[in-house]
């Protein structure tokens, strides 16, 4: 398809990609939350003394920049919330947009299979709230289109991307990866199709993408990287394929995973369907890449995941179809089913974002600057849909200035820091999470964190996701709704038991739903009025049943870890 029908089709695509974050203050992205909190961290520590008592800034040239150099100037004009939200709703449109380039490379305004493509803006890694690495692959798509109409300028192509590699790395490495792989193995497609041999082909495109390392250089002399854990896990790729669009409900999403992947399987079978050499060589190259890599690498997860959906969009884009009338019905079903998709997207994170907003009712109550242990019940990684409130804690960030655990500090990867010292027990991501005891992979154990935590640091404890617990006398409740409950801290003023001081009724929400639920005899018990140790209250959980102890929390062990003073 060309012409001016192309170009409305396009346009169209890119609507749809945007229509389910159109609706959203803030996008229900797993990780995006906690990226949020660092974006007003870096926009407004220079005039805010909470943010500078716990945080420092360290600005440094690294690889994973790429949204927070866009969302920080932007946010000192119209706020970090508002900014974020403009950025990240273009983001999907930015990989159609990407895709679209490519094909005009090659002399196609769109292939037959566009609208199945353009689906996959919505990969797992987006989703999971990868931002930066989604606007790098955004660029990429947009750089291998620029490489390949440049081919006949060698000169040109290889001082221009010089520059682009850089910018490409500086977005996020991972985008600088797969662009070099997109690049040579396109390269080589493109000088078989001028007829050199295999080998000869192979040299040249490797000399040709020289410039691009430029990066290694800046790498070198950067801060340094924590090399950390690198774990293959092939097992697991098999789930990754299923997951190709995942999002809320399993089957709608297998099934549209299946259809991606019969395409492309059909396109290799058929012979009247064929891939465009040079597009389908740098979708193969992913491919192969996505086999290999390892799943954790770089402290990163889901290394070999991310590569998965430009692989295929890429394959699925470079597809033709010798039928013109087949063509067309194909384009149509794309249109429908990307359609269909974003319906089912849009529906979904409605749902995310009335989770997000009830959770978030409890940021109200923190007193500006304060100190907050987040703790969050969080799903096992093999459950295929959550609330995605992981890293919900970077928005108590963006509005009070908060501390909190939920934070990365990974080295040669972000610009802030916490000021508090590295031996603090839960300091940084993921100490945040608590999974069930029967998951593959766990973090934080929610009574030793509530049994052990620094009291000196921690003036305030938020619990996520958990119901009917009982927690340590010291930990008065001064929010409460049925997705989260917030804790103050009381200062010990001696040493007491863990059993038999049950906490005050909390006030039943107001009907308008307003955060700041009070918790009764706050006052006479932290403020110091009369009566501090007065007769306990049966405390019960929010539909009025009453508490049940989790794990240990009832051992009086945990006597020596409640100090006599909290840090003002």
């Amino acid at each position: 398809m060309t012409g001016r029908r192309a170009h409305a089709w396009l346009a169209l695509a890119m609507l749809l990609v945007m229509l389910p974050l159109l609706p959203q203050p803030i996008a229900p992205l797993n990780d995006l939350y906690d990226h949020i909190g660092r974006y007003h961290i870096m926009a407004s520590i220079d005039r805010s003394g909470d943010l500078q008592r716990h945080w420092l800034l360290r600005p440094a040239w690294i690889g994973n920049l790429g949204v927070d150099l866009l969302v920080v100037p932007l946010a000192r004009w119209i706020g970090v919330e508002p900014a974020s939200r403009i950025i990240v709703t273009l983001l999907p449109a930015l990989f159609v947009g990407g895709l679209a380039l490519v094909m005009r490379a090659r002399g196609r305004s769109l292939s037959p299979l566009t609208g199945f493509a353009a689906a996959l803006a919505y990969h797992q890694a987006f989703q999971l709230g990868f931002v930066n690495y989604a606007l790098a692959t955004a660029l990429a798509f947009a750089a291998l289109a620029l490489w390949v109409r440049w081919a006949e300028r060698p000169a040109l192509r290889s001082i221009a991307f010089a520059g682009v590699g850089l910018l490409l790395w500086a977005t996020h490495s991972s985008g600088w990866g797969i662009f070099g792989l997109m690049a040579w193995a396109s390269d080589v497609a493109l000088r078989r199709e001028r007829g050199s041999g295999w080998t000869r082909a192979g040299l040249s495109a490797a000399l040709a993408c020289v410039p691009l390392l430029l990066p290694l250089a800046v790498m070198a002399t950067g801060p340094a990287n924590d090399v950390g854990e690198v774990a293959w896990n092939f097992t697991v790729k098999a789930a990754w394929i299923a997951s190709l669009v995942r999002d809320h409900w399993r089957w709608f999403d297998v099934a549209g995973a299946i259809v991606l992947v019969g395409l492309v399987w059909t396109a290799l079978r058929r012979p009247d369907w064929r891939f465009d050499p040079v597009i389908g060589s740098a979708g193969a190259i992913l491919l192969v890449a996505f086999a290999l890599l390892p799943r954790i690498a770089l402290n990163g997860a889901y290394v070999d995941m991310r590569v998965l959906a430009p692989a295929m969009a890429l394959l699925l884009v470079a597809i033709r179809i010798d039928s013109a009338r087949q063509a067309a019905r194909l384009f149509g079903c794309g249109m429908a089913f990307l359609a269909l998709r974003m319906a089912a997207t849009t529906a979904s994170f409605v749902l995310l974002g009335q989770a997000r907003d009830e959770t978030a009712m409890a940021i109200a109550a923190m007193p500006r600057g304060t100190t907050v242990l987040t703790l969050v019940d969080e799903p096992c990684s093999s459950t295929w849909s959550s609330d995605r409130l992981g890293h919900i804690a970077g928005l108590a960030i963006a509005r009070r200035d908060i501390f909190t655990n939920s934070q990365w500090a990974i080295a040669g990867q972000q610009w802030i820091r916490p000021r508090y010292p590295e031996s603090l027990a839960y300091r940084t991501d993921p100490s945040q999470l608590v999974y069930p005891k029967a998951c593959e992979y766990r973090t934080t154990d929610l009574g030793e964190a509530l049994r052990t935590f620094d009291r000196r640091i921690y003036r305030h404890v938020w619990l996520i996701g958990f119901d009917r617990i009982a927690v340590p006398p010291d930990l008065v409740p001064v929010f409460r709704n049925r997705r989260s409950t917030l804790y103050a801290v009381r200062p010990a003023e001696r040493p007491r038991t863990l059993a038999g001081t049950p906490f005050a009724p909390l006030k039943a929400a107001d009907a308008g739903g307003q955060a700041q639920l009070v918790a009764d005899a706050v006052v006479r018990r932290v403020d110091g009025g009369a009566g501090g140790d007065s007769a306990p209250v049966a405390r019960h959980s929010a539909d009025g049943r009453p508490a049940r102890p989790y794990g240990a929390l009832s051992r009086p062990a945990a006597v020596g870890h409640v100090p006599s003073a909290v840090v003002p």
